[in-house]
């Protein structure tokens, strides 16, 4: 499953996603994590040294290798320098999976043990002086938004990404490319207004969100939360002792963690398979090329001196059953590589 951690900044966003990850992989279950925000904090939430964290390398960079590398041997890819970030997969272009070695994961990421327990850490890379006046931070998240186009994960594989802060992550496609999106929110009216942009921003596309309370210090806080978010709010978090000593580079063993807090956890992960029930592929290629047919259109072309439309395979549908290069191997989750899918273009943002 694809899970994305949303919130404001402070909300205790990296934090969760970072104790949901060590959730994950106390359960053995295969973990990639993407630190998306521009912060770039997941690393050292994760337990790695600051110049550990430092030296974790930026998928913006290895961008032309993720590009040649996807591209495979689509025929409708003239070359890598044609793709953006939000060109589609078709037949004859590679697919990434969660537990595979290929050259995206040598380059980009980093295994990083947790209890003794392997998970895959990568990061956008952060904004940098180099890149005041030239670039946009949501176009160094292109290279996150290009590898889960691409991506094909099954059940209990989980791909969790620490998303930028706020309503940035509305400035490009990369919202509905998640089975169910985690946004924390702290028990205040500043800290439920970025969950009513996002349920705003949502509504037209099917996105699953729902929230999580932390910083709950009481009745009254789980109330106010209730009164705010309704059904959305999942579970609430308190303050946690373990987390403290984690911040302070000493962490227990996470076996230690608060049970009522290892409970919360055990409910985003139960929220988190539910959602594989409802998960549909045909839906989601075509959010897919909608935001890519958009985005060629407003600024694709003319930056690529290429008609980007025809990057578009009419017939593909991205799903389980298809193999490294887009081929239906007969595998379980598809009936078929090719079937009609539904044209019911949805409008997307414009690019930052």
């Amino acid at each position: 499953m694809k899970i994305a951690f949303v919130g404001k900044g402070g909300s205790g966003k990296t934090t969760l996603s970072s104790l949901f990850i060590r959730h994950l992989a106390a359960n053995e279950a295969p973990v990639v994590a993407v630190d998306a925000d521009i912060n770039q904090h997941l690393g050292a939430a994760l337990g790695l040294a600051e110049d550990e964290a430092a030296e974790l390398p930026a998928l913006g960079a290895h961008l032309p290798l993720i590009k040649e590398y996807l591209r495979g041997s689509n025929p409708r890819i003239a070359s890598a320098d044609t793709m953006i970030k939000t060109t589609p997969p078709g037949r004859g272009s590679r697919l990434l999976r969660v537990t595979e070695d290929n050259p995206v994961y040598e380059a980009c990421a980093r295994t990083v043990l947790l209890d003794g327990e392997p998970v895959r850490l990568m990061a956008t890379g952060p904004f940098t002086e180099a890149d005041l006046g030239v670039a946009c931070y949501h176009s160094k998240v292109g290279a996150v938004e290009l590898c889960l186009n691409h991506l094909v994960d099954g059940p209990d594989e989980y791909v969790v990404v620490d998303m930028t802060a706020g309503s940035d992550s509305f400035a490009s496609g990369m919202f509905t490319r998640f089975d169910v999106t985690f946004l924390v929110a702290e028990p205040t009216r500043k800290g439920v207004s970025v969950y009513r942009q996002y349920k705003e921003y949502a509504r037209d596309f099917g996105v699953a969100l729902k929230v999580v309370g932390n910083k709950v210090q009481g009745p009254e806080d789980i109330e106010f939360l209730q009164d705010e978010v309704g059904e959305d709010l999942l579970v609430t978090v308190g303050h946690s002792d373990w987390v403290r000593a984690m911040e302070k580079g000493r962490p227990a063993s996470f076996e230690l963690l608060e049970a009522t807090n290892r409970f919360a956890l055990q409910s985003l992960q139960d929220a988190a398979d539910d959602s594989y029930a409802h998960r549909d592929w045909d839906r989601y290629t075509e959010q897919m090329v909608s935001f890519h047919l958009k985005n060629a259109e407003s600024w694709g072309n003319a930056k690529t001196g290429a008609d980007l439309a025809e990057q578009v395979d009419p017939g593909f549908v991205l799903r389980e059953g298809l193999d490294a290069l887009g081929a239906f191997d007969g595998g379980a989750g598809s009936e078929e590589t090719v079937s009609p899918r539904p044209q019911s273009p949805r409008p997307a943002p414009q690019p930052a």
